[in-house]
């Protein structure tokens, strides 16, 4: 029986690293596979999956208006992988889950939990929700505990505590951090002692 799957984690975590890979087992058994990220994250390159270990692929895209149904599927795909999936309408998170009880095509979705203020993103309050399977990929904090947390950064490497919940960067701009890194500075925008060198 198919499944839907969330694989969440804080940043650096090899979310994207691990997709990758997951389609790679797929293909090498000779099965077909469709992987999939937001529209609006551009980081690699337009539709471009990419991990900072450097691997990099081109892939089809989401965004708002896509419908994730049993026709878009298409005949012989044996999984459905999406990266960036805090990016997913809750309604999309809704489709995709029909999708796998419906079909015989397990989805994987990696994504982040929380956002630089600790709140949700919608699409992974959805995946928590429904879900099948829910995996925590791990990754550690600058103090090398469990990070499960993420901070948004400016260009001089002080934390920013407000703006849009959407901001794309990577390392430039974001650092996975243990929840008392996290909260160790009381929300003060100044540089977390210890935390950014």
């Amino acid at each position: 029986m198919s499944k839907l799957y969330f694989r969440y984690a804080a940043m650096n975590a090899g979310k994207s690293t691990h997709l990758l890979q997951a389609a790679y087992n797929y293909e090498e058994r000779g099965m077909r596979v469709r992987l999939f990220t937001a529209a609006l994250d551009q980081r690699s390159g337009v539709g471009l999956i990419g991990s900072r270990l450097g691997l990099t692929r081109q892939v089809e895209t989401f965004g708002p208006e896509t419908v994730f149904d049993s026709a878009w599927v298409g005949p012989g795909v044996a999984c459905l992988l999406i990266d960036e999936a805090q990016f997913l309408a809750a309604e999309q998170v809704r489709q995709l889950h029909r999708l796998a009880h419906q079909h015989p095509v397990p989805v994987l979705c990696y994504g982040l939990r929380s956002d630089f203020r600790g709140d949700p993103f919608p699409g992974s309050i959805m995946l928590l929700a429904l879900a099948d399977d829910l995996e925590e990929m791990k990754t550690i904090c600058a103090c090398a505990r469990k990070a499960s947390m993420n901070l948004r950064v400016d260009g001089e490497g002080r934390r920013v505590v407000d703006g849009e919940q959407v901001l794309i960067g990577g390392n430039d701009r974001y650092r996975a951090v243990c929840p008392s890194c996290f909260y160790s500075d009381g929300g003060d925008p100044q540089r977390a002692p210890g935390l950014f060198g």
